[in-house]
């Protein structure tokens, strides 16, 4: 299977990276430990050999330990990326906090929990507005430095002033943004200054929280603990104009027999520059379809007719949360 380089480094992953945010329960419905598990484990087996989790994906670490579990057996075969930078507070509230020491706390204890002497991949998940980018950066080249991380990346900047103040101090190998068909805010400038630093772009929300798989129904109800609700394009004319674009879709995802989530993560891991898809799974099934897209090329027609069917819907402006 082809892997693709981050960076300049010697890490070679999987073009579709397995997303361990929804096994840690927080905003899914029906997460048990037993299918987190099982849902790792046939990322592995479906030829996914990059696992994306954080410091924050559950309140005291449960996706950390979990893919710890799971993946430590098969160390030399896998790249585990991680995070610093947020974490829970008393009140179970999400805390930006990228100060130097914060950083190296979280570092030590994720290494605690993963199970493992070194961090592949070691992403500031976001900017802290308490913290100067430069005094974060710095103390993630520290890590570097010291090996405890193999590479560094940054997550949810916006501005480009954010990604030069931070590579002034640490070499930046690796970018998650949010991306995918109908959010593509990055191809403006993010992306460009990305292709020109050698940075690969490892973009989360390539279903756009599972609306793009074609699996949520136009009459869907809601369970009042699903956290996607809450988004605009989850709402009113957005959920409309967005089930139309999905039956534009289906037509082209028949002609290679595929499902539409295949389609569309194909459609990301073969768009300029973009060198990962994070996607993100809480049962096996999931994970399985998302893989099967690394075997799917899209003809010229096939991306012609895409192409046609986003500019008739229109992008969706709404920010992406951090997650």
């Amino acid at each position: 299977m082809n892997r693709r380089r981050i960076g300049l480094t010697d890490l070679w992953v999987s073009p579709v990276a397995m997303g361990c945010w929804p096994i840690a329960g927080i905003t899914s419905i029906d997460v048990t430990e037993a299918h987190s598990l099982a849902t790792i484990q046939a990322a592995l087996d479906s030829g996914i050999n990059f696992f994306d989790t954080a410091y924050c994906y559950g309140h005291h670490g449960e996706s950390e330990q979990m893919v710890g579990r799971v993946l430590r057996p098969h160390r030399n075969e896998v790249v585990i990326a991680t995070k610093c930078g947020i974490g829970w507070g008393p009140d179970l509230k999400q805390l930006k906090d990228a100060r130097p020491a914060t950083i190296r706390r979280q570092c030590d204890e994720s290494l605690q929990r993963l199970g493992i002497d070194v961090i592949d991949l070691y992403y500031l998940h976001a900017p802290d507005p308490a913290t100067p980018i430069a005094d974060s950066a710095g103390a993630l080249r520290e890590l570097l430095d010291a090996g405890k991380v193999r590479a560094v990346g940054v997550s949810n900047f916006t501005k480009i002033e954010q990604y030069e103040a931070f590579h002034a101090v640490c070499p930046i190998s690796a970018d998650q943004p949010h991306y995918n068909m109908l959010q593509r805010e990055i191809e403006t400038e993010q992306l460009p200054w990305c292709e020109k630093h050698n940075v690969s772009v490892m973009v989360y929300w390539p279903l756009m929280k599972g609306f793009l798989a074609g699996k949520l129904p136009r009459d869907h109800v809601w369970d009042p603990k699903d956290g996607r609700q809450k988004y605009p394009v989850f709402q009113g004319d957005q959920w409309t104009k967005t089930h139309d674009f999905l039956d534009k879709l289906r037509p082209i995802a028949a002609r290679h027999h595929r499902s539409l989530a295949e389609l569309v993560t194909a459609w990301t891991i073969q768009r300029p520059g973009i060198t990962v898809a994070l996607c993100g799974a809480k049962r096996p099934d999931q994970i399985q379809e998302s893989a099967a897209a690394m075997s799917l090329t899209l003809t010229p027609q096939d991306l012609a007719d895409i192409d046609q069917a986003i500019r008739e819907r229109g992008e969706v402006q709404s920010r992406a949360a951090v997650t």
